[in-house]
């Protein structure tokens, strides 16, 4: 029997605290709500007998233990918006008949985070003595460029040995870089095209889109006739401002934009397709010509891939264009060898010739280990011990907590190799049974930190 297996021993507690802290509508970028959920995190550990610090309401961590090396398990309680389409209510938890819960944050993180904190009880109420320090670290704003890290981090030290359950399993060793830009145009200079809205973040594909169309009768039959041959699904409606296109696509990870369908580039395109590209404005020109409906970058010029992580990805995330403004996000994930000053770069030259304007909204440097390192053989050797076999170790286009470790740490489940998880999009969701086995493996690595790191 692994020590992880007394974790099952709570299976009933943590899903009704689950259930509690799903209902907390924590979406990044809303201060007070995230810092309710991170009161929350730290009024439990309180009550588990564990000692608990809050940095600034940004970040804080329960802790077991004192003396020897700071061992550290990074979790976040942000969680991305809800969206569209969901079968159930995305911030109350359910478990369907299929062995599946749902809920917005039972993957992306919130599930992670609180079997970290019940990893802390078990061990504490087992008796277990350690030789080194063990924190449950917990974020507030890893769905929007990690600042988080950043504060908590300015009073704690960062951990020698750490792990973010924030990915899928075996153990991520490497993580592209991330760059997230702002385009936009000094104002809105379309005729035809007086409105275009899709998307709420950036690190997702959105899944539907509008815009308001100036435009004669005859253009209105000749787009819908155009929209039948074009990827993706449209609805035309005539309001008292025009007609109105929607579009609708499908979400997916910004870090995976291949699996999802854009509905805001899927718009664009065809919109370009039928009027001319100054009846559109600068910037929809710009989405058409340099971006598309691709996700490779080829056709801004930065296409690449390497061996280490695969290719770079392009998402257009968000896009709101009105009278008096045009703006839209991209979010970039490029290859761990790359240079991401190189990639800036190029879009900037494309951007100033279309008198585009690029603002930098967050930029993390590509994340790489070596295979050998102590952390990626503690966190193997605990996985093979409840599971029976050696975990792969790959390289991920996501972004973790781990690379604000300084190399000492990586990214390790709680998503197993072909699960369904539907991260930031609808009906967002984990296998009840296997959530339990990424409890076990999480036990047993905190554990193994915590008496021999």
């Amino acid at each position: 029997m692994s020590f992880g297996e007394k974790i099952l021993d709570y299976k009933d507690e943590i899903i009704t605290d689950l259930t509690e802290l799903i209902a907390i509508k924590s979406i990044s970028g809303i201060h007070e709500d995230c810092k309710a959920a991170l009161d929350w995190m730290m009024k439990k550990a309180i009550s588990f007998g564990l000692s608990a610090s809050s940095i600034n309401n940004v970040a804080g961590h329960a802790q077991l233990g004192e003396g020897g090396k700071l061992c550290g398990v990074l979790t976040h309680l942000d969680v991305v918006s809800e969206g569209n389409n969901w079968d159930s209510l995305p911030f109350e938890l359910s478990i369907g008949d299929n062995g599946y819960m749902y809920g917005r944050g039972v993957a992306d993180d919130k599930g992670a985070a609180l079997i970290t904190l019940y990893c802390l009880r078990a061990l504490k109420e087992n008796g277990v003595v350690g030789k080194n320090t063990l924190r449950a670290i917990f974020g507030t704003s890893e769905e929007r460029g990690m600042e988080d890290m950043d504060e908590y981090f300015k009073y704690e030290p960062i951990p020698d040995l750490s792990f973010t359950p924030d990915s899928a399993y075996g153990i991520c060793k490497g993580e592209k870089g991330i760059l997230q830009l702002e385009l936009y145009a000094d104002t809105h200079d379309g005729t035809t095209l007086t409105q275009l809205h899709s998307g709420k973040t950036t690190n997702a594909v959105p899944d539907t889109a509008y815009a308001l169309l100036d435009c004669t009768e005859n253009e209105d039959h000749q787009l819908a006739r155009l929209a039948d041959a074009k990827e993706g699904s449209f609805e035309f409606y005539y309001t008292i401002d025009g007609m109105m296109v929607l579009s609708r696509g499908k979400a997916s990870h910004a870090a995976k934009p291949e699996e999802g369908l854009n509905a805001a580039t899927a718009l664009i395109d065809l919109l370009t397709s039928n009027f001319s590209l100054p009846t559109m404005g600068k910037l929809p020109a710009f989405i058409s010509h340099y971006i598309g409906t691709d996700t490779d970058g080829v056709m801004l010029g930065i296409k690449m891939r390497d061996k280490e992580s695969g290719p770079l990805t392009v998402n257009v995330g968000t896009v709101h264009i009105d009278s008096g403004y045009a703006t839209c996000t991209i979010d970039i994930r490029y290859p761990v060898t790359a240079d991401g000053e190189e990639i800036l770069e190029t879009i900037r030259r494309h951007a100033e010739r279309e008198d585009i304007h690029v603002k930098v909204l967050t930029h993390q440097k590509p994340l790489y280990l070596d295979e050998n390192s102590d952390i990626i053989r503690i966190l193997s050797e605990s996985y093979e011990t409840v599971m029976g076999e050696k975990p792969s170790v790959y390289t991920s286009g996501g972004g973790t907590y781990a690379r604000k470790l300084g190399g000492k740490g990586v990214a390790f489940g709680p998503v197993f190799e072909g699960e369904v998880s539907n991260i930031h999009n609808a009906n967002e969701c984990l296998n009840v049974d296997l959530f339990f086995k990424h409890a076990q493996i999480c036990l047993e690595s905190m554990y193994n930190l915590y008496t021999k790191g």
